[in-house]
């Protein structure tokens, strides 16, 4: 078989899970894109161009609410900034991989990144193929999902009240994944701490930046005293 065809139908097989996650996750958010006043073609550019999952949830209400390019930014920023410790895990794989490098770290999502730790066993030129497919596929997968959403958004008539629950459900299971996964529970504690101050002191509309800010500060200080014992 074409080494190429091969890595494409490991690929594929790998990516079926990531399929699975990303229809419904991809139209609920299409779906919500729809209800905030952005049509499928918002939809598809974000999902094409931003591609960050979770954030994009969070990027409905700030383009609903008029938030400043900088809050967009640095929450983005904040949000996203495991991907870049995700990536050091495959340097090796994406200095090799040409031009198609810049592809593969803007690609690299939760999803891909624990599939990509998976083909290990692979011969090192087929493993690189696999982790570009798979990451192609994944891409589509988000984005054909999201405008999915948002078509059905537009010609289906029925109730949308609830279905921005799955931004919450979605934030819940990942904070229970990563609480079950360390061993350390404060970081989690605290950022929670701080969220809940943060709310209490700035409101509903202004206390996501200064949580993550002041939770950054924390985490960063805990890091470095840590460090230094």
């Amino acid at each position: 078989m074409n080494p190429k065809k091969e890595a494409f139908r490991k690929a594929f097989i790998a990516s079926v899970p990531i399929l699975c996650s990303y229809l419904f996750l991809g139209m609920a958010y299409g779906i919500l894109m729809q209800e905030a006043g952005f049509g499928w073609a918002a939809s598809l550019l974000t999902s094409a161009v931003v591609y960050t999952g979770a954030f994009q949830f969070v990027l409905i209400t700030f383009l609903s609410s008029g938030a400043s390019i900088l809050t967009i930014a640095v929450t983005a920023l904040f949000m996203n900034s495991r991907q870049s410790f995700y990536a050091l895990t495959f340097l090796s794989d994406f200095k090799q991989m040409g031009r198609r490098k810049l592809y593969m770290i803007h690609a690299l999502t939760d999803e891909t990144y624990a599939v990509n730790c998976t083909l290990e066993s692979l011969p090192p030129a087929e493993r690189r193929e696999t982790m570009f497919y798979l990451a192609v596929l994944s891409h589509f997968y988000w984005t054909a999902a999201s405008v999915l959403g948002g078509m059905l958004g537009q010609i289906i008539p029925f109730d949308m009240t609830g279905i921005d629950f799955c931004m919450t459900a979605l934030f819940v299971t990942i904070f229970v994944d990563q609480w079950e996964k360390s061993r350390k529970h404060m970081p989690a504690l605290a950022g929670l701490s701080v969220a809940i101050v943060a709310l209490a002191v700035f409101g509903a509309n202004g206390f996501m930046l200064p949580a993550l800010l002041i939770t950054s500060a924390i985490l960063v200080f805990a890091g470095q005293k840590e460090g230094s014992q």
